[in-house]
């Protein structure tokens, strides 16, 4: 969780996230193939839900924003873009014009994804784990290519009319079995959710796209294989568990052999050189890049959750789940009947956001009143609320929320639960929401994150290299930091080779 004016937000596992409505079946434009096909939504809503969409995922997810790292991405997604089918001549001007832009998320996750209408996005985890230009080249233009053939709006399409619709679901009521929706608007982020998955065929179409237009941008496209090497060593590093931004790809050791076919195809195909590597110029955007987890943005300690940078810090019970986000903390049961959340409230004072709160729509106050958190001023509310999960069906929930200021920035909790289960948690939500208090560790205020340094002058085998990590903050290892050198733990180094190690 970061600082309010940042107010930035990273998911567990990201996904194709945006806000929609169900629209009527439509058919449109395919710009790769020029074919008419049946649409979910033409490209003009198109455009309007990847911008909503945008704003969301930077308000929630935040963007990397240290160095040159964001400016170096949106570089090299032009140039692919040059190439793609939507800058192509014949292709229809309302494609042609326009403007696509290429985002670098703040999270250490492996992840990239496309919205509708011109929005790629690729996680600092990822940009980390790739070993030269050519291998970011390849990925944005897989995701471009997902934009170009508009595969989430032919997904949308092919849903309604199989009569599903479009089910739209909050992130905590899908992950917890409890309602969603209204909830979501109770806990002050009313955001409504759509996952599109890429079918098998999607996927292979963005693949042999990516090579294409990578490798008529001049980039070596058959270096490709190697991140899907290293996805495939992710994935068997978690033990099985398919990187994000694979979950809905085939299998990576698939694609490791099929990326450089597609590469010599399309090497004879282009009538100029496509040998552009770049690995000197990635190393040098990515020196210095944040890696791992940022326990500046909040960690746990000892059931203690700390953020340095707001100097603030409360109670997680034991058997409790936590997902920091960069605007929320959310602590989960271990039985998934109960949940906290803790972010920032958009109030002059405690009261005024409680009554604020109180006054929703569907929100039966029960108690509610002055209070206090380790001297701090707080007001607390205990409501009942309606609630509609999937399916339309109506459910109840009881609330407890504190809302309490620290230098002149009031904070949230939310607690809830089934109104059965909500008396035995009540005690629980309550000795976190009364435990929040101010960080004076000066260790604790001062906690850096690790950092990507590149180093040129060691020999060796790597794990005689590579040196020790804290990984209780960092979320790394020497076996993670193999993968991300695309090297194994045994490998050869010879003077010269540029490494991405880490420090502090």
């Amino acid at each position: 969780m970061q600082p309010m004016i940042r107010m930035r937000r990273f998911a567990v596992a990201a996904l194709l996230l945006a806000v929609f409505s169900v629209m009527g079946c439509k058919t449109g434009t395919n710009p790769v193939t020029g074919n008419e096909r049946v649409m979910g939504y033409s490209w003009k809503q198109e455009k309007k839900l990847g911008q909503r969409a945008n704003k969301q995922i930077q308000a929630q997810y935040g963007f990397y924003d240290e160095g040159d790292v964001e400016d170096y991405v949106q570089q090299v997604g032009q140039q692919v873009l040059e190439e793609s089918h939507l800058r192509r001549e014949g292709t229809a001007q309302k494609f042609r014009q326009t403007d696509v832009t290429f985002h670098v998320l703040d999270s250490p996750i492996v992840n990239a994804f496309a919205l509708p209408g011109g929005y790629v996005y690729v996680s600092r985890g990822l940009v980390s784990h790739l070993n030269n230009e050519a291998q970011l080249a390849v990925v944005l233009s897989h995701e471009l290519g997902h934009v170009a053939a508009r595969h989430a709006s032919q997904r949308a399409g092919e849903q309604q009319l199989r009569q599903l619709g479009l089910m739209g679901g909050a992130i905590l009521g899908n992950q917890l079995g409890l309602p969603g929706g209204t909830l979501m608007r109770v806990g002050g982020t009313a955001l409504k959710l759509l996952s599109l998955r890429y079918s098998r065929d999607d996927e292979r179409e963005s693949d042999k796209l990516g090579v294409e237009y990578a490798t008529m941008a001049g980039y070596e496209a058959s270096e490709g294989a190697a991140f899907f090497q290293t996805l495939k060593r992710i994935s068997e590093q978690k033990g099985g568990g398919i990187p994000s931004w694979a979950s809905t790809h085939p299998e990576p050791g698939d694609r490791q052999q099929r990326i450089p076919k597609l590469a010599q195809k399309w090497q004879k195909k282009v009538q100029r050189s496509a040998t552009t590597v770049n690995r000197d110029q990635h190393f040098s955007t990515i020196n210095g890049m944040v890696i791992g987890k940022n326990p500046r943005q909040g960690f746990v300690q000892n059931n203690t959750f700390y953020h340095p940078e707001g100097a603030f810090q409360f109670p997680i019970p034991g058997n409790f789940q936590v997902q920091n986000t960069a605007s929320a903390v959310i602590m989960q049961s271990e039985q998934q009947d109960a949940v906290m959340q803790f972010t920032y409230a958009q109030a002059e004072s405690p009261r005024a956001a409680a009554r604020e709160f109180a006054g929703q729509e569907g929100i039966q106050v029960r108690e509610d009143g002055q209070a206090s958190s380790n001297g701090m001023s707080a007001y607390y509310v205990l409501a009942d609320a309606q609630t509609q999960g999937q399916g339309g069906q109506q459910q109840q929930v009881r609330l407890l929320t504190y809302f309490v200021e620290k230098g002149g920035t009031v904070y949230q909790f939310l607690g809830y639960s089934t109104p059965q289960e909500f008396r035995q948690y009540r005690d629980t939500f309550e000795r976190t929401m009364r435990g929040f208090d101010e960080v004076n560790d000066e260790d604790i205020l001062d906690v850096q994150p690790a950092r990507l340094n590149v180093e040129r002058d060691r020999s060796g085998t790597f794990n005689e290299i590579v040196g020790n990590v804290d990984a209780e903050l960092a979320g790394i290892s020497e076996r993670d930091l193999a993968i991300m050198n695309q090297v194994e733990l045994n490998t050869s180094i010879e003077p010269g080779r540029p490494l991405k190690l880490n420090s502090n």
